[in-house]
């Protein structure tokens, strides 16, 4: 029986038949603890070995009657162990079974969580290191501020989900937790060697000090990572959605052919998976307060947690595997218009090389006040339109007097707004 406890899928995790096997490998761990202490013959420990199982639909049928999970689960296992089945569940209570097992299933989908967010990273490497160097406008209130490469943005994207990989794996450990204490937390009817010894095998620490059930903060901790990161897929997501606005059309999610973009409009493509995940990430943040509201139990245990968990925790992880695996199939099929780019950075007259003007002018001896004011004006009266930005500043004889006319033309070169990339990208591990 203990071969049926594999390591599934994110679906799968929080099946019923995989709870129940994890339910039935704790108990049958805990059996051979107390068979070495002697409390279990060896006998019997065999018969429970060779004999325990269950069947989903004849637990489900016997919690109708009982109302109660785990002694519906008890009584199948017995019905399949027979006598020996007195030995099962001995000195534990419902919750040394249900917490213990749910820091297995948490435990399971952070893994597959951590190697979504690496994958994500690794997309986003790819398209760091193919646009290192390719520029485009860097956008400050939504509005150009000054040159940035779309690789140094595809760095910073990188650099996040390393952080949301450190986050994921924290919260696995703060959740890496089991207990087998007894009803409250006093291991009075059980040996803590049980306890240590059913923890080391299912690759779990045994909480120094419990209640009937493992602390929530715990768990309340896990669920904000997951929305945490949430919000950074959500950050991703509406970045690309905004550069594919038609205005801007700097990047473009993968249309595919057959694909349509509306019912009404056949020339639509829409960023309909930035969309989606934007409004999954706000599911995200609603199931982290539920899990914080989780915290604050009666002395030394309420059940108000527990039907919220049995929502919040599956969902929460399978949601954000889903947005993960999304976001990764985003990035990797992105279509990037470099020359778009290009466009939209030439698309102020020069505008957005002011502050480079600024220090020009400060170096030659203006006042910084003196000098803002000039090129302000400048600016302004470019905004207006006629005459670009460049054509004014190469017209004024004020700034002619004191910068010649080739350092101006330095003014408006990229190259200074690049100098610092490769530093950055060796920071970053690209």
């Amino acid at each position: 029986m203990i071969e049926r406890y594999t390591r599934p899928e994110m679906g799968r995790i929080w099946s019923d038949e995989h709870r129940f096997s994890i339910w039935l490998r704790i108990e049958i761990l805990a059996c051979e603890a107390l068979h070495a202490l002697g409390e279990i013959p060896a006998a019997d420990l065999e018969q429970i070995r060779n004999r325990a199982a269950f069947d989903v639909r004849r637990i489900q049928e016997i919690e109708k009657e009982t109302n109660h999970d785990v002694i519906a689960f008890l009584t199948n296992v017995a019905e399949h162990v027979g006598p020996s089945s007195r030995f099962i569940h001995k000195g534990l209570t419902s919750s040394d079974i249900l917490d213990t097992a749910l820091a297995v299933q948490m435990v399971t989908a952070a893994d597959i969580l951590i190697a979504d967010a690496k994958a994500v990273q690794r997309a986003a490497a790819r398209l760091a290191r193919r646009y290192k160097y390719t520029p485009m406008i860097g956008r400050t209130h939504g509005i150009h501020a000054e040159p940035i490469t779309f690789g140094l943005k595809m760095a910073l994207m990188y650099a996040e989900f390393g952080r949301a990989v450190e986050r994921l794996q924290r919260a696995r450990e703060i959740v890496r937790v089991g207990k087998l204490s007894g009803a409250v937390g006093t291991h009075a009817h059980l040996d803590p060697r049980v306890e240590r010894y059913v923890c080391r095998k299912l690759g779990l620490r045994p909480a120094a000090v419990s209640t009937q059930i493992v602390q929530r903060d715990r768990h309340a901790e896990y669920v904000a990572t997951l929305a945490l990161v949430g919000t950074s897929v959500e950050r991703w997501a509406q970045e690309f959605r905004h550069l594919q606005r038609t205005e801007v059309r700097e990047v473009e999610e993968f249309f595919g052919k057959g694909q349509k973009g509306s019912s009404a409009m056949p020339h639509k493509r829409n960023p309909i998976i930035g969309e989606r995940l934007c409004g999954m990430a706000r599911l995200l943040r609603g199931y982290a307060v539920t899990a914080m509201e989780n915290v604050a139990l009666w002395h030394e245990r309420d059940i108000s947690h527990s039907s919220a968990e049995r929502v919040i925790l599956p969902d929460a992880t399978i949601a954000l595997d889903y947005m993960l695996v999304k976001l990764e199939a985003l990035v990797r099929t992105l279509q990037v218009y470099p020359e778009r780019m290009r466009a939209n950075l030439e698309l102020t007259g020069g505008l957005i090389h002011s502050q480079q003007l600024l220090l020009r002018l400060t170096e030659k001896g203006f006042t910084r006040e003196d000098a803002y004011r000039l090129v302000q004006r400048h600016a302004m009266e470019a905004w207006k339109g006629g005459a670009t930005f460049r054509e004014r500043i190469m017209a004024d004889p004020e700034i002619l007097a004191h910068v010649p006319r080739k350092e101006l033309e330095e003014v408006f070169d990229l190259t200074r707004h690049f100098r610092d990339i490769d530093r950055t990208f060796r920071e970053v591990g690209l």
